[in-house]
């Protein structure tokens, strides 16, 4: 989450509300987030320098605004270019929504990246796919064994679907 807060401040400065109405309203597409999570996160990001906080006042409230420091720019570059680990949609959706703030130059790598571990997560699915194809299933669990079946070619048909999508953007430049 830290990352994507990083990516919304390069933008512009923010309080903790404008980034949970960015969340709700955009990011949640991808990425979900209470606000307290995010309080966390934040704190998390200030503690490390990446940000910084400004207490003001604006409309008559009291409002802490959170700004992006150097070394938090840097640790988004890195985190951009970086390879992804975990969960494939929720670090690929960030960075290809945030790619707009990688020179252009930079964009192919943070594309191969992505692509990459589609083609690695696509090819571990396959071999599964041809595994469980080769079992004898008993007839009891045949109906079950079906429908369990039917879950993997929803994710091998995502990962097809999200390798082409990345190939049509890398081509596309």
């Amino acid at each position: 989450m830290g990352n994507v807060i990083l990516g919304l401040l390069l933008s512009s400065p923010q309080t903790l509300y404008s980034l949970q109405k960015h969340f709700e309203r955009v990011i949640s597409l991808f990425y979900s987030a209470s606000l307290g999570s995010l309080r966390t996160a934040v704190l998390a990001l200030e503690r490390r320098g990446l940000v910084t906080a400004s207490d003001g006042v604006v409309s008559g409230r009291n409002r802490r605004t959170y700004a992006i420091t150097d070394a938090g720019r840097a640790a988004f570059r890195e985190w951009m270019a970086a390879p992804i680990t975990g969960d494939l949609e929720r670090t690929a959706l960030p960075k290809l929504f945030f790619l707009g703030h990688v020179p252009a130059d930079q964009r192919p790598q943070v594309l191969a990246t992505i692509t990459t571990r589609v083609h690695q997560d696509e090819a571990q699915l396959q071999a599964l796919a041809r595994e469980l194809d080769s079992l004898e299933v008993p007839e009891e669990h045949r109906d079950l064994f079906h429908h369990q079946r039917l879950v993997l070619e929803y994710g091998l048909r995502a990962h097809r679907t999200a390798r082409e999508f990345f190939a049509e953007i890398a081509e596309a430049g």
